[in-house]
């Protein structure tokens, strides 16, 4: 059971959704999962499902429940009401705590990632060949997969450079990687995304081979240059940053103004599979 054949079980019904520009988030409606999950044939069944279920696990502690968000849906009148909402790890937790054999499959696959995710902690291997299947699953070309693979080393490469700099993960590192994107590619990531189309789909996922190639030099210069530098404020990492996304900026320029084509472009991975 994949991930994508669980969430089929949701086409059955509508399920309302909104999308977070800023966060980068889905948040879905409870109640419509509920709905189907729990097999009620209307919407105030499934409310009372809901309200009796998250009583429960308000008693029980859980952390799901205590922060979940509410954010306004239209709702079967046609206005816009608050309704009880959940990104999709919450929305997965949820899964969990519902007795339904609509919710097996979900299980299912949620036991059998946290087995390959213990599988591959134990030998790293395994998850780098299991991403390989993954991408020529989907259609990729073995050439652009060992890119992909060869930019996942770079990329923590960088990283492992940046902790030991003491960048904090998360935000610090999103500036940072937003910072080389611009220099080198012309647009922040969100700008790059918009650009493709795409939402909460990986950005690297939907790069041409020689938007891959300058990427990975912005990357790999700019843990080069770290290495050498060796920054020890956030800013000097910031400026650095710049500099290992210019180069390759650079680069991109040169290849640009000799071929006469643009690198960047909107072409995303459905283009690129076709």
């Amino acid at each position: 059971m994949t991930k994508e054949s669980a969430l089929k079980l949701f086409e059955q019904k509508q399920v309302r959704s909104v999308w977070n520009d800023d966060e980068e988030q889905w948040y879905f409606s409870i109640v419509d999962v509920i709905a189907i999950l729990s097999n009620q044939i209307d919407h105030q069944g499934a409310r009372n499902y809901w309200k009796v279920l998250k009583s429960r696990l308000l008693k029980e502690g859980n952390e799901t429940v205590t922060n979940c968000n509410r954010l306004k849906l239209v709702a079967e009148d046609g206005k816009m009401r608050l309704t009880d909402v959940a990104d999709t790890e919450q929305l997965f937790r949820l899964i969990q705590s519902v007795p339904s054999p609509n919710a097996e499959p979900f299980k299912l696959w949620l036991a059998k990632v946290g087995s390959e995710r213990l599988d591959e902690i134990a030998d790293p291997e395994k998850g780098i060949d299991r991403l390989m299947e993954t991408y020529l699953k989907k259609g990729y070309s073995k050439e652009w997969v060992n890119q992909r693979l060869k930019s996942i080393e770079v990329r923590k490469d960088l990283t492992d450079e940046w902790e030991i700099r003491g960048v904090k993960k998360g935000q610090e590192y999103a500036i940072l990687t937003d910072e080389i994107t611009k220099a080198w590619s012309g647009l922040s990531v969100k700008e790059y995304k918009n650009l493709k189309d795409l939402k909460k789909e990986n950005l690297r996922d939907n790069m041409s081979n020689l938007e891959l190639v300058l990427n990975m030099l912005a990357e790999a210069t700019t843990t080069e240059i770290s290495k050498e530098k060796k920054p020890k404020t956030f800013q000097q990492n910031k400026t650095i940053a710049k500099q290992g996304g210019t180069i390759a900026g650079n680069t991109r320029k040169e290849i640009e103004e000799k071929t006469g084509k643009k690198i960047v472009s909107s072409i995303s991975a459905k283009k690129l599979l076709e």
